[in-house]
């Protein structure tokens, strides 16, 4: 339960093309993550999937039945949207249970679906509380109880995350992964944010423009990006890109190396410059190094406390097992 294939799927609105026409399937089980920047789309296409948009022309098949026709409540689906949508008044229970309600099941299934969905949840012990006694963190698991209890085909997330603080995010990404691992369920997750999209994805797909630029598992993208864009995207810092003299030499119009693969040396690195801010996080630090010879700022990321202040000079060496070379229209290189 829960495949979903789209053939040749676009959206127009008036003369518009948002979503040009476009192919993928999402196995049942998987966890998909939807990623680009704001306005590439993927909003868009998860409420084609949804069925809040209408298509303009391809069909959407979710286990082999067409729905492009369906109507949303009947497609088995369940979405979770960044603004909680809670019913202030009602309690936790209600607002869980608010669903089974409109479609008329009995009490005793009701109170069964939403005795689970709040174990699943860790909420058992705020179900008589109303969404204003919660933190951000809880009302936003209360959602996700509300789509659980549903039982759907698949679960639809619209960056569920986007209005917590940085440490609740990282909560609620382990607390939502862990969910896919116990149910099993299809889940697709719209974000805009690639660190999202690297620790939960099963299977990323890179948007842009409406387009797929690249479908893959995380490894995968941040391996063998297929063109710069992509190589842009994944990847925090992101990639270093190099043209000129330096990206001649190796063939390619434009040369790619991540932060991470580019060593601090002693004399002697083929690469010597002046440090311009130095970031030290703790367990990494993030040198931005000028006056290197390039025309570009090369971003440098060093494991633990490495002592470069700005203005030092730096020695560094590319691993060039992990150069990734473009052709003058941005297309991977073998």
């Amino acid at each position: 339960m829960g495949r979903i294939v789209l053939d040749k799927v676009n959206k127009t609105f008036g003369e518009v093309e948002v979503i040009p026409p476009l192919d993928l399937e999402i196995e049942d089980g998987e966890f998909c993550v939807f990623v680009g920047p704001s306005g590439c789309g993927k909003s868009t296409l998860l409420r084609l999937i949804a069925g809040l948009e209408d298509v303009s022309s391809g069909r959407i098949e979710i286990d082999g039945e067409d729905v492009t026709e369906v109507p949303p409540a009947k497609r088995g689906l369940a979405m979770v949207f960044q603004s909680y949508a809670l019913y202030p008044h009602m309690t936790v229970r209600r607002n869980i249970a608010f669903p089974l309600r409109m479609a008329g099941l009995d009490r005793e299934e009701i109170e069964r679906r939403v005795a689970h969905a709040a174990e699943v949840l860790n909420l058992t012990a705020y179900l008589d509380r109303r969404p204003g006694q919660l933190s951000g963190g809880q009302r936003q698991r209360v959602a996700i109880g509300r789509a659980i209890v549903r039982e759907p085909r698949a679960f639809l997330f619209d960056e569920p995350l986007s209005n917590l603080d940085a440490a609740l995010r990282v909560g609620m990404r382990l607390e939502i992964s862990e969910l896919h691992n116990r149910l099993k369920t299809t889940m697709i997750y719209v974000t805009h944010d690639q660190v999202e999209a690297m620790t939960m994805a099963d299977k990323i797909v890179v948007l842009n423009a409406g387009r797929i630029e690249q479908v893959g598992s995380p490894l995968e993208l941040y391996r063998a990006p297929r063109n710069l864009f992509v190589a842009g995207f994944i990847g925090s810092p992101k990639m270093n890109f190099i043209e000129g003299a330096e990206a001649a030499k190796h063939n390619a119009h434009t040369i790619g190396i991540r932060p991470e693969h580019i060593e601090v040396v002693g004399e002697g690195g083929p690469w010597r410059g002046r440090v311009g801010v130095a970031e030290h996080l703790g367990s990494d630090t993030f040198f931005h190094v000028h006056d290197t010879g390039l025309a570009e700022t090369i971003t440098v990321r060093a494991p633990g406390e490495v002592a470069f202040r700005a203005g030092d000079t730096i020695h560094l060496s590319p691993r060039l097992e992990h150069l990734h070379r473009f052709d003058a229209n941005g297309v991977r290189l073998a």
